[in-house]
């Protein structure tokens, strides 16, 4: 894909300390990564696969990536060789394991459902698309309001005041309405006012409302108060 000269990575800050990262043209499901900064601490959220010189010059002009926390399998991707060129942990959910197919000491199988990788970076379990499903909280994110990092575990809609669940997304098969009333229970003790989900989608403001109103219409539709037809 290097060699081609057909693709390319393109970086933009989208707030102090956070800036995306995606490859265009867009290549395969044609997610977006993260790359968050902390105090002498940075994370990439989720991986895309091409990884070139010029990403690599940049994101070590931001101060490298010390790990790499993965939503769910379908972004693992060229994981290891991130990890191996800027000398990084892998985080994975224990629950998702069995999908890792190359293997390697950098990842880090964690357990329970949270995990403090770094100060003010906290990794939660919540399940939904995948058993071992995570997002990442950044707590000191739009100016200590919080921010979460979901991957498609949350994936906000083409209306931005809502987000949604899904088992699997190319299949169009929800979740059950337990699991999206759990995940919300989950979602409510985090204190966050902003969400950037895998496609490059945000909620800016109000976040956490947004969550729980969208999972009540989510539970309310899959029990047919919705609907009178």
């Amino acid at each position: 894909m290097v060699q081609s000269n057909t693709y390319q990575n393109e970086s933009s800050q989208e707030e102090q300390g956070l800036s995306s990262i995606r490859t265009v043209p867009s290549f395969a499901i044609g997610q977006t990564a993260y790359v968050v900064q902390g105090e002498n601490f940075n994370v990439l959220w989720d991986c895309i696969s091409y990884l070139d010189p010029q990403t690599i010059k940049t994101i070590k002009a931001m101060g490298g990536i010390d790990a790499i926390a993965l939503s769910h399998p379908h972004y693992y991707s060229t994981q290891v060789e991130w990890a191996d060129t800027f000398d990084a942990k892998i985080y994975i959910h224990e629950d998702d394991k069995q999908w890792v197919k190359r293997p390697s000491d950098r990842i880090i199988f964690w357990s329970g459902e949270s995990m403090e990788v770094a100060e003010g970076f906290i990794l939660h379990r919540v399940g939904g698309h995948f058993k071992g499903a995570t997002i990442l909280e950044w707590e000191n994110g739009n100016d200590g309001k919080g921010v979460l990092l979901t991957g498609d575990i949350v994936r906000i809609v083409a209306d931005r005041n809502w987000v949604s669940f899904m088992y699997s997304y190319p299949n169009f098969i929800p979740l059950p309405a337990a699991t999206v009333e759990r995940m919300a229970d989950q979602l409510n003790d985090i204190r966050f006012d902003r969400i950037y989900d895998a496609f490059h989608r945000t909620v800016l403001n109000d976040a956490g409302e947004v969550v729980q109103k969208s999972a009540k219409r989510y539970v309310d539709a899959l029990n047919g108060v919705l609907f009178d037809t």
